[in-house]
């Protein structure tokens, strides 16, 4: 997170949630723009070992990421890290909200894909993912999960007791000035979608979901992805012995039918998606449709898992779902 970790940034900010269970405030934006790039090279630098491959590595970054959408969303949007405390352990969560809109805005909180620290949403991912769905006039809110710096003991438990980490943001939203706390929604991506399906189940006060490239069934994933075991092995307790059970009980597929009936589902995901395909959010259309649960399904063709082709429809297809909705 660069220089916004350093001690002068969280001193010189106004948290953007003021409780008493949130704290270590930073902003995300506290480096410019070549700063950012200078510390991408030398990532990129040492990883790649080859002054081509990097060239090419930071011609696609400033394609991605240019200097005038850094500030223009730097001067749009407020957007700080924080630490919250969650069954007696420190866990990492962000917020970003738009500074000029008037009254109180929709709320959504999302949920990250990956597991451990990959996928932990650092400045890319946010500007990737997260700040043009908040520029429409939501407020985003987010948990980075329970992380353990002993690798013997991983906290992440991949849809266990981390997913009290997405609970426990439902009492920071009342506090976030400017926040709407009866008009809050969900999504997640990947992994995040499956969080996203377990705790709904504990939070009465979302009123619409959102999943992009979702699994639904964990055991079918395994036949495509085989080497997904070895995150499960490590992350979900008592895998060995109980197996099955573990991924029943993560699996949306298997407990449809218990989700709210009165939340809204909307599914998106690219037909050509190499890490979790598309008929895992086909089937779970069914599994709705059986269950009389309000959902759309967009399917993107030739698009990827990150949706990379579609971004700004995809953008807009959660901006009106959730206007729609909340």
């Amino acid at each position: 997170m660069l220089s916004s970790n350093s001690h002068a940034a969280k001193t010189q900010i106004s948290p953007l949630i003021q409780h008493s269970n949130v704290k270590a405030h930073s902003t995300c934006f506290g480096f410019s723009y070549e700063s950012w790039q200078a510390t991408m090279k030398n990532k990129y630098t040492k990883r790649l070992k080859s002054d081509e491959k990097v060239d090419k590595a930071m011609k696609r970054f400033v394609k991605w990421f240019p200097k005038s959408q850094f500030n223009e969303y730097k001067s749009n949007l407020a957007c700080q890290h924080f630490t919250y405390s969650v069954d007696g352990l420190e866990v990492d969560g962000y917020v970003i909200k738009p500074k000029s809109r008037k009254g109180k805005l929709p709320v959504l909180i999302y949920n990250r894909g990956g597991n451990g620290s990959f996928g932990n949403m650092t400045l890319g991912p946010l500007v990737a993912n997260l700040f043009p769905l908040a520029d429409k006039g939501f407020v985003i809110i987010g948990s980075q999960y329970r992380q353990s710096k002993k690798p013997q003991v991983p906290l992440d438990e991949f849809g266990g007791a981390d997913v009290n980490d997405v609970v426990a943001l439902n009492e920071l939203i009342p506090h976030i000035h400017g926040a709407d706390s009866q008009r809050i929604g969900m999504y997640g991506a990947s992994r995040g979608a499956m969080q996203s399906y377990l705790a709904v189940k504990k939070m009465p006060s979302i009123k619409a979901l959102a999943a992009i490239a979702g699994v639904s069934d964990l055991t079918k994933q395994l036949e495509r992805r085989p080497e997904m075991e070895r995150v499960y092995k490590y992350r979900i307790p008592n895998y060995k012995d109980n197996k099955q059970q573990a991924l029943s009980q993560r699996s949306v597929l298997h407990f449809a039918n218990t989700l709210p009936k009165n939340i809204p589902i909307l599914l998106l995901h690219g037909t050509d998606d190499r890490r979790v395909s598309h008929e895992h959010s086909v089937e779970l259309a069914k599994a709705f449709a059986l269950h009389n649960i309000e959902h759309k399904l967009v399917l993107y063709p030739d698009d990827y898992h990150n949706l990379r082709l579609n971004k700004r429809e995809s953008f807009l297809e959660l901006a009106n779902w959730f206007n729609a909705h909340l």
